[in-house]
């Protein structure tokens, strides 16, 4: 009970991670390098937010001079087209109405 007792008073009371007696972790150097890490890359980030390559008027026109728009809308209606069945007449969807009709009609 007593060896239980002294490994038991390292640990907080409670939840370890929360409250006011809680366990936290040691900041390390490679802790500190990552967070550095993350920094850079969001400064790279905002420098490229902040000075992008096209301007407003080039970016609004250069995807129509490329004819995107134009390409989209084909492959769109070729898949739309795809996607619902072909017209089809009355008497198709309804053949199966005629199941109890003999080969010859008298």
């Amino acid at each position: 009970m007593r060896v239980t007792d002294v490994l038991w008073k390292k640990l907080p009371r409670g939840h370890i991670f929360r409250g006011k007696n809680r366990l936290v972790k040691p900041v390390t150097g490679l802790d500190i390098a990552a967070k550095i890490r993350d920094f850079e890359q969001e400064e790279q980030n905002m420098f490229y937010l902040r000075y992008p390559y096209l301007t407003k008027e080039e970016s609004f026109k250069h995807s129509k001079e490329q004819g995107r728009f134009e390409k989209w809308m084909r492959k769109w209606k070729v898949m739309q087209a795809e996607k619902f069945a072909k017209h089809k007449p009355m008497a198709d969807h309804l053949m199966h109405l005629r199941s109890s009709d003999g080969w010859e009609s008298y």
